[in-house]
């Protein structure tokens, strides 16, 4: 039977596979910019869970705060799921990107004379939204168009 126990001072350098784990992570690495979608779609989502009490619309529109509440938890997830395992998830970018069309409408969907703080909010967060999906969709397109990369 082998032995598969590590010791605390071996170093990573010595298992087998380290030049081809090195050369996935620098792949993936190399393929995606991290800081510049994923952190700035959590971000949106998580102003997008505060915004209620943010501009002040969650106690006269409580309906409408808990609409925002479960779309940037939606928001959010997604870009957990881009960070955490990117090959699968980059193919929901263009779910952000209806989720964001429908940031942008909702108001006047769900209220009849929604407030005008209500909706600018809701516009703009729904238009960084679209336009965070489409940076994520763009980066998914430009990856898959090099040659010899995975689909």
């Amino acid at each position: 039977m082998a032995d598969i126990s590590h010791s605390t001072g071996e170093a990573m350098t010595t298992h087998p596979d380290v030049h081809e784990m090195r050369a996935r992570y620098d792949k993936m690495l190399s393929r995606r910019d991290v800081a510049m979608i994923d952190a700035p779609i959590f971000l949106v989502g998580l102003y997008c869970i505060i915004s209620p009490w943010v501009v002040g619309f969650s106690a006269t529109q409580a309906d409408f705060a808990t609409h925002n509440l479960i779309i940037g938890i939606a928001v959010g997830l997604l870009a957990l799921g881009f960070t955490v395992t990117p090959e699968r998830m980059y193919g929901m970018s263009w779910a952000l990107c209806a989720v964001g069309i429908w940031l942008a409408v909702s108001p006047w969907v769900l209220i009849t004379d929604p407030p005008m703080s209500l909706a600018w909010n809701n516009v703009i967060v729904g238009a960084l939204t679209f336009l965070l999906g489409l940076m994520a969709a763009w980066q998914v397109r430009t990856f898959r168009a090099e040659p010899g990369a995975e689909v």
